[in-house]
């Protein structure tokens, strides 16, 4: 309607519904300009990406802000990210709104400035490290003799225009009861209850260091996930002490609180996968039973992006004492 409106010669009617667009939309520094009924878009008929590609070719007609035509392009490559692009149609349309419109990003042909640990990282002086073509890609990695503690104070400077993305990993081995929860955009939080019947009807209270466990006691896990994003693709792998059985151990396709998702037992844990996961906060629980005694560690809970693998996240480990 604003296109239409402005190509006709209504300014005032275009002016007043780009105005309106940007009281209702959400910006952030991390995700760009987006609106809320758009971003979690997913059937076939509310096509996002070609509306946010309309969008910015709206913003650009009528308005020509390059600062808001950017953050609109920023939430296109956001959501690339983490989602494919389903049609040839949506991948065009996403394309001609990134190149024809706002500020040239391509144009740029600056490296951001990687330092660790005062020393500057150069791609082109490092062996077998190739630049990829367009996007600027490289990677690199240090065997466990070269980290330094000095190693943990990165800074990065990006000079031009446009956006930058990058991902530093450090591995290490622990003992899974001492590894202590990430902060990533997916987020992860696992608890364990006891779970009674009683006359009143169930009862569960959180199991910790004192809580006195026998064999043949129910457990209840609780894992509650929160992601800032829409992701597609989803792997969640939830470990468990040696000493506890599912209770339930067919594997099938699952839907609750408008989340659909395969969910599969194996020997030593239980897997979930997502298809789609929309922003929002999702809680599972199921249960097990002890089979066994003895001080048991339960492990962690991991979650990673299949389809961008530098999203991934995992709960705290704990213990578990059976008499």
């Amino acid at each position: 309607m604003a296109l239409i409106s402005e190509r006709l010669g209504d300014k005032t009617t275009s002016t007043k519904i780009i105005k309106s667009l940007k009281e209702t939309s959400i910006t952030s520094d991390e995700l760009g300009m987006y609106w809320k009924v758009n971003s979690n878009s997913w059937y076939w008929y509310q096509a996002p990406i070609e509306t946010q590609a309309l969008l910015i070719e709206a913003f650009q007609e009528i308005e020509n802000d390059t600062k808001t035509i950017d953050n609109l392009k920023i939430w296109l490559l956001k959501n690339k990210q983490t989602n494919q692009w389903k049609t040839t149609k949506a991948t065009t349309e996403a394309v001609y709104a990134l190149l024809l419109q706002g500020s040239d990003w391509l144009s740029v042909t600056d490296m951001v400035d990687v330092v660790i640990g005062g020393q500057k990282i150069e791609p082109s002086k490092l062996e077998d490290v190739k630049t990829e073509a367009g996007t600027g890609y490289y990677k690199t990695a240090w065997s466990a003799s070269d980290i330094k503690p000095e190693m943990a104070n990165v800074t990065l400077t990006k000079i031009g225009d446009g956006i930058a993305w990058g991902s530093l990993y450090w591995q290490y081995f622990e003992d899974l009861d001492k590894i202590t929860s990430a902060e990533t955009p997916l987020k992860l939080t696992k608890k364990l209850f006891l779970k009674k019947n009683t006359d009143t009807g169930e009862l569960i209270s959180e199991i910790t260091a004192e809580t006195k466990l026998k064999v043949g006691d129910l457990v209840r896990v609780r894992i509650e996930l929160k992601s800032d994003r829409v992701m597609e693709f989803i792997h969640m792998k939830d470990m468990r002490a040696s000493g506890l059985e599912p209770i339930s151990v067919i594997s099938k396709y699952k839907w609750q609180d408008g989340l659909g998702y395969y969910e599969s037992t194996k020997d030593a844990s239980t897997n979930f996968f997502f298809d789609y996961l929309p922003k929002g906060v999702y809680v599972f629980e199921y249960d097990l039973r002890i089979s066994n005694a003895g001080d048991m560690s339960n492990g962690i809970t991991t979650i990673q992006s299949m389809y961008a693998p530098e999203f991934n996240s995992h709960s705290d480990g704990t213990r578990i004492f059976v008499e």
